[in-house]
């Protein structure tokens, strides 16, 4: 019904904006990573917006960008994931981050989220492969087995996510573990 807002910043009280539209003030609800990159106060702004009807609310949520309103939309078809639970996805980890979970297929990555037990990370993962992991161009076959194993050495060592994300994406095609782990140590060095 709603499917794009434009208008003034009017307020900011995480997760929920308010934006005037010509007068009416709309309340909606954001994830952090669409909330971190908001303009200032009264100035202009554009989200496009997804509109839930409960039987006891009316809630729009708003996303700086189509993926990120593509991943909430896929987040809650999956049985037993909410719009909040979505949204809490979207806020502890970026889409991006997000497709290279599902891709990799890293439950832990998922589990660190609030709100995202062993269950739900599983049915997470089976349910979006193929529909948000595949986004990403993420190699297949034994070049990605070897980029996970890469992936996880560099989050045990200390690395958030996505410093080791970036760390990885700048690895040379077909790198084996080792060889890759030392790379990537030598560039997160720097």
């Amino acid at each position: 019904m709603i499917g794009r807002l434009q208008g003034l910043l009017a307020a900011k009280n995480p997760p929920q904006v308010l934006i005037d539209c010509h007068g009416v003030g709309y309340e909606v609800d954001v994830p952090m990573s669409t909330f971190y990159n908001l303009p200032a106060l009264g100035e202009a702004v554009t989200l496009l917006t997804h509109f839930v009807v409960r039987e006891d609310a009316q809630i729009l949520y708003g996303f700086a960008t189509p993926g990120e309103r593509d991943a909430f939309r896929q987040l809650i078809k999956i049985s037993g994931v909410g719009p909040r639970t979505a949204l809490s996805v979207l806020s502890g980890m970026g889409v991006d981050d997000l497709a290279q979970a599902i891709t990799l297929q890293e439950v832990g990555r998922l589990k660190k989220v609030p709100g995202i037990g062993p269950k739900t990370a599983e049915r997470l993962l089976l349910e979006l492969k193929g529909k948000l992991g595949s986004d990403i161009g993420v190699r297949t076959g034994a070049t990605s087995d070897a980029q996970a194993d890469i992936l996880q050495a560099l989050v045990a060592l200390g690395y958030s996510d996505k410093e080791a994300a970036l760390a990885l994406k700048a690895l040379p095609a077909g790198v084996g573990v080792s060889e890759g782990i030392k790379l990537a140590l030598k560039a997160l060095a720097k």
